[in-house]
């Protein structure tokens, strides 16, 4: 690890001026020490940003607001995130240890760095580490790798679980930086790699993310996560599901479905939501339905597997969806 200082701040805007120098902002950390001892990133200052006032959790009427650094398993437990939107705390049991869920915050999960092993090689191609340079893994191990929204400069999979359910439900997010506040769709924070890989994400420099807010609606309580990984115990997803269905007696009125493990994002199905709108709750228009997520997919070597994978993912997520109360 090479050398660092770290500046704690207690107010936003102490927070905002030292990163917009250059610092990165650290809270749980569970990715970026993690990749600083193996000198994948190398920042010289971080900003410690664990005594803002952004770990609240509340409900606004039927809206579900997280603060950034409200810690996953904070989420996952609380009582309105169970009552307005069990998607959500069941998307963050799924998604890590529970080591990890006690110290990692919303924030960084929806920010957290691609786990494609090439990536934290130095000696491997990454045009994400080292621009330019290459990707390994389009010719390489690739069998965990994205199958939708990939470029000829990566192929690495988005690894958040609650950021593909936060995308289904709609959800917005609040930041801070130097020109004010902004809010927009979590769906808009993701970049696909195109030719600039290393540019993950939309915020500005010293950008701060301070809120998620989830809206309610009817489809929130019949809502379910499916995660498909090689073992039981923490795993990152071969494909996931989220999907949430406002019924109508045995009709769905609309549907809402997102996936990941596919996707160099978290990646909604907008053309699956369609089909099932209209539709009795049974596996024939389920598997109709969910044959268009293959839609521009782009297998790898190793990967063409997810082709199959992905569509039964979600007729399940669907199926238990359509059996919740």
């Amino acid at each position: 690890m090479i050398p660092f200082t770290i500046e704690k701040v207690g107010t936003e805007q102490d927070a905002v001026r030292a990163a917009v120098s250059g610092a990165r902002y650290i809270a749980g950390g569970t990715t970026l020490i993690d990749l600083m001892r193996e000198e994948v990133e190398r920042p010289e200052r971080l900003v410690d940003i664990n005594a803002l006032p952004l770990a609240d959790i509340r409900a606004d009427g039927s809206d579900l607001v997280i603060g950034a650094l409200a810690r996953m398993s904070d989420v996952a437990a609380h009582p309105e995130t169970k009552r307005l939107h069990p998607l959500i705390a069941e998307s963050l049991i799924e998604g890590a240890s529970p080591q990890l869920r006690n110290m990692a915050s919303i924030g960084g999960n929806l920010l957290q760095r691609v786990r494609c092993p090439y990536f934290r090689m130095l000696d491997a191609a990454c045009n994400k580490r080292d621009p330019g340079s290459g990707c390994s893994a389009i010719n390489g191990l690739n069998a965990g790798h994205a199958i939708l929204g990939t470029s000829d400069h990566c192929v690495a999979t988005h690894p958040s679980d609650v950021a593909v359910a936060l995308v289904a439900l709609d959800a917005t997010m609040r930041v801070r930086g130097p020109d004010g506040e902004r809010t927009f769709p979590v769906e808009e924070l993701f970049r696909l790699p195109g030719n600039t890989p290393h540019l993950e994400h939309t915020l500005r420099p010293g950008e701060l993310i301070i809120e998620v807010r989830v809206p309610g609606g009817p489809y929130a309580r019949q809502a379910r996560y499916l995660k498909v990984r090689d073992r039981a115990s923490y795993e990152f997803a071969l494909v996931s599901a989220a999907v949430a269905l406002e019924m109508a007696g045995g009709t769905i009125r609309q549907a809402r479905v997102a996936v990941g493990g596919v996707g160099t994002r978290p990646w909604r199905m907008r053309a699956v939501e369609e089909a099932l709108r209209g539709k009795a709750t049974d596996r024939n228009a389920f598997e109709v339905a969910a044959q268009l997520s293959l839609e521009g997919t782009r297998p790898l070597s190793h990967n063409h597997y997810k082709v199959e994978l992905l569509p039964r993912t979600i007729v399940r997520a669907l199926e238990m969806a359509g059996e919740v109360a």
